[in-house]
């Protein structure tokens, strides 16, 4: 038992340190042989192909592995850190994700042509992340209640309009925080901007 346990752990380690390498090499050059990837993993040619038996089925895997890490990364950032700064900090790592990817979209596109929209391959991981920052978020007071996933996704569709060949860090920090403002309008926790009439009997924020 104790022989099987160590086997299936030994290929696990392998199939994660595969997945790895492809997630590096295939952003730098989406192109890169299979051979190369398995070399680079410290494997045999056996040992790759039983865990991915041909590019499609590796491209679509790492898509999925990234999109699972990036998703876990939000409990972890809420351990660690207040609500709204686990927030803003995870859409950062959205940013990088996404910008990080684009190199790998025609591949991507064609993988998943039999397997529906590329989308769904990741929905259900990010949309749990997401719902836990928001609710995290709601529950300090730290944005308006009431929002949703999906409400949160319409927010920062923008990312998928900045070039990744371009410098797009500071554009993504700006709309991300403006994104950010949005959703603090409306707080209601210790932390949320108070505001005083306005001569037009409006109300305006006070600056902290």
């Amino acid at each position: 038992m104790e022989h099987e346990t160590t086997l299936r752990s030994d290929a696990q380690r392998n199939r994660e340190r595969i997945l790895e390498v492809a997630l590096a090499e295939l952003t730098r050059a989406a192109d890169t042989p299979l051979s190369a990837i398995a070399k680079k993993a410290g494997v045999g040619q056996g040992t790759f192909y039983r865990n991915f038996p041909n590019r499609e089925a590796l491209i679509l895997e790492v898509y999925r592995y990234e999109m699972q890490q990036l998703a876990d990364s939000a409990a972890q950032l809420l351990r660690t850190r207040a609500p709204d700064r686990a927030l803003r900090e995870w859409m950062d790592r959205l940013a990088r994700f996404a910008m990080a990817k684009a190199g790998l979209a025609g591949a991507l596109r064609n993988a998943t042509s039999k397997h529906g929209s590329l989308s769904q391959l990741g929905h259900g991981p990010v949309t749990g992340a997401v719902t836990l920052l928001l609710h995290a978020n709601e529950e300090a007071g730290t944005i308006r209640p009431g929002l949703t996933p999906d409400d949160f996704v319409l927010a920062i569709a923008g990312l998928w309009q900045l070039d990744p060949h371009s410098e797009w860090q500071p554009r993504a920090t700006r709309l991300l925080d403006l994104v950010m403002d949005g959703l603090r309008a409306g707080a209601t926790g210790a932390g949320a901007p108070e505001t005083v009439e306005c001569g037009t009997g409006g109300a305006s924020p006070v600056p902290e």
